[in-house]
């Protein structure tokens, strides 16, 4: 299963990288093309969502954002995630988060 996470924090990405071995970091949508499930970090990169979904149609795009930003995650549901959830409930069980 290939995982990709347009995720450009330091700090995040090492958490994630901690609970999901392998997971893949590119810096842009269009590598994410054969990606399984795809995380993106909505406070830094909601933008992406339309074109993530359009590169991986058929992935699993698993988005987290803060929790006080309503607009963000329904513009991201919009966009083509399939799961949206706040930063805090996804780094509580990253492994959960993306399952």
């Amino acid at each position: 299963m290939r995982i990709c996470a347009l995720v450009p924090d330091l700090m995040d990405r090492s958490r994630i990288a901690n609970a999901v071995p392998g997971i893949e970091f590119p810096n842009d949508p269009e590598s994410c093309a054969a990606a399984d499930v795809v995380v993106v970090d909505l406070a830094s990169r909601a933008d992406v969502l339309a074109a993530v979904r359009a590169q991986a149609p058929t992935a699993r795009i698993v988005a987290f954002g803060p929790h006080v930003d309503e607009q963000v995650f329904e513009t991201a549901r919009r966009d083509g995630a399939d799961r949206v959830l706040a930063r805090s409930r996804f780094f509580r069980d990253i492994a959960s988060a993306l399952a």
